[in-house]
């Protein structure tokens, strides 16, 4: 399936098939008439002489430095060059193809300036499989993502390297992953494209976004809703194997506080326990009510579905916006201060800051937190001998004393949570930079970057509290059957992960389950036996 990118109706499930399903893209006729219209503007301005912002000025502090026309493409290809300072880990592949389509996007708004050469060669990257080698780190989201863009654009100018896929290009001695790294200009070469040579004010418009902020975020947003419905998943079987009760998911109680990730999250435990024989065998108990991880489970959960759909909100703003600096308008939409002819208008303003998503990517990364959080203390009464039901045995083993069962499974856990909660706090810090010119930047990037490594190490969490729900079944009555969704639950999770025998080794186990999450295919089974509580 064809995306067709017009820069005004890009969804978060756009960024994933183009990422990760690796979709080609297209440009929407409408869109290339919007670009062409901007750059004419640019033109005019140039023509007029006026001091502009990076088109016919210096950058940062050295705005005041007015460049002669004949250096205007000099400028822009420097600017690739000097900005090109990222260091630490490579991007993966899905999160450059996350930058490429969102940079593509944004500039199709039509308020950059580009020509229509530089949208084609993007979108030929993508399509080609010429993916620009970016370090991760060296962004302060503010102006944009400059370190990180500038080495994704360089390979359209024929510099910097790219991984370029061997079959779709015809490259020789490839990579075990089916790519060969390459310099800029033979990358491009191998997919038949030609570099560009930059006009006034293109390099500045390739690199001023928040792109690697934006493709992260995307990808992230979509795998936390996964998380969310994959530890509600956890918790109704947890919930079931220690004979807790459903009682507290009932309608009538969210209905009396109203939040929407709260009915959400009781609604899929009820649908997943619903049929539960566990749940009905225990209903007249003694015990007046369960500890808090398994009584609140709604309210946390939903807590953490709430605060997620807070951060997809600024997410699907922000993937059809223009984050460029300046911005071209018709003169008509601004006022007489803007710079620019009776045609158009070039305004420097700052839509290039990362703020917008850096507080939500950080109340994401909290909330992300607490779900793994919750999730700890729930494997902690699966496996504690002073927590558990009288029918489970100490740490889930077969042989306690000799055998240590699942015992050190809470250890890791605890050691992923400690992680998770310390990280959380970029947006709230402020380096100031650029001669003091860029004195608050949002640091953005690095909120983006710790909120996928804490979604990684919680999603290995939840991944625990199933294991560990998936083995105390073994303890339950045979007689009495789980819910609908929660035994097809633990007949998933067997399907890859034995019963204990005796102690062995769980590294694998729990990759294992949490490759389940991460890939959909829990949530696939539960949906199918649960239904969309969504």
């Amino acid at each position: 399936m064809t995306i067709e990118l017009d820069g005004d109706s890009l969804a978060i499930d756009d960024v994933v098939a183009v990422a990760r399903r690796e979709e080609p893209v297209s440009i929407a006729p409408g869109a290339r008439e919007a670009v062409r219209e901007a750059r004419k503007r640019v033109e005019d301005v140039v023509s007029a002489g006026d001091p502009v912002y990076g088109v016919t000025t210096g950058f940062g502090e050295l705005v005041d430095e007015r460049i002669p026309p004949e250096r205007l493409e000099e400028l822009q290809s420097n600017l690739l060059r000097s900005h090109a300072v990222g260091t630490g880990r490579e991007l993966a592949r899905e999160e450059v193809r996350a930058m490429l389509l969102t940079r593509l996007n944004a500039l199709l708004a039509g308020y950059s300036g580009v020509r229509t050469d530089v949208v084609d060669a993007l979108a030929a990257l993508l399509n080609e499989g010429v993916h620009p080698v970016v370090p991760s780190r060296g962004s302060l989201g503010a102006s944009g993502d400059l370190a990180p863009l500038a080495h994704l654009a360089l390979v359209l100018v024929g510099d910097g390297e790219a991984d370029v896929d061997v079959d779709s290009a015809g490259v020789e001695d490839g990579s075990p992953d089916g790519t060969r790294r390459l310099p800029g200009t033979e990358a491009l070469a191998a997919a038949g494209l030609e570099p560009l040579t930059l006009r006034a004010k293109e390099g500045l418009a390739l690199i001023n976004g928040t792109q690697l902020t934006l493709g992260l975020a995307a990808l992230f947003v979509h795998d936390a809703e996964r998380l969310c419905r994959a530890a509600d998943a956890a918790g109704a079987l947890t919930t079931e194997v220690t004979m807790g009760t459903t009682a507290s998911c009932a309608p009538a109680i969210h209905d009396a506080r109203p939040h929407p990730g709260s009915g959400d999250s009781a609604r899929m435990v009820r649908r997943l326990t619903a049929g539960s024989e566990v749940v009905e065998s225990h209903r007249n108990c003694d015990r007046v009510q369960d500890a808090y991880s398994i009584r609140c489970l709604p309210q946390v959960h939903g807590a953490v579905r709430d605060a997620i759909s807070h951060l997809r909100d600024a997410v699907e703003v922000e993937l059809d916006s223009a984050t460029d600096n300046p911005l071209v308008f018709s003169r008509e939409a601004v006022d007489d201060r803007a710079s620019g002819t009776d045609r158009g208008a070039v305004v420097s303003a700052g839509n290039f800051h990362g703020a917008p998503l850096a507080l939500p990517l950080d109340y994401a990364v909290g909330a992300i937190t607490e779900l793994a959080s919750i999730s700890e203390r729930r494997v902690d009464r699966l496996l504690n001998p002073a927590l558990q039901e009288p029918h489970l045995p100490p740490f889930l083993a077969r042989d306690p004393g000799v055998e240590s069962g699942l015992m050190i499974a809470q250890y890791t856990a605890a050691s992923l949570v400690n992680e998770c909660r310390s990280v959380g706090r970029a947006s709230t810090d402020n380096i100031p930079v650029s001669g003091n010119q860029e004195d608050h930047v949002s640091m953005s990037a690095t909120a983006a970057l710790g909120a996928r490594r804490t979604l990684d190490r919680a999603r290995r969490v939840v991944a625990i509290e199933l294991l560990c729900g998936a083995e105390a079944t073994e303890y339950l009555d045979p007689k009495l059957s789980l819910g609908t969704g929660t035994e097809s639950l633990r007949q998933l999770v067997r399907e890859l992960v034995p019963p204990l025998s005796g102690d062995r080794r769980l590294d694998g186990d729990v990759e294992a389950v949490a490759t389940l999450i991460e890939d959909g295919l829990l949530e696939d089974v539960v949906r199918e036996t649960a239904g969309d509580s969504e």
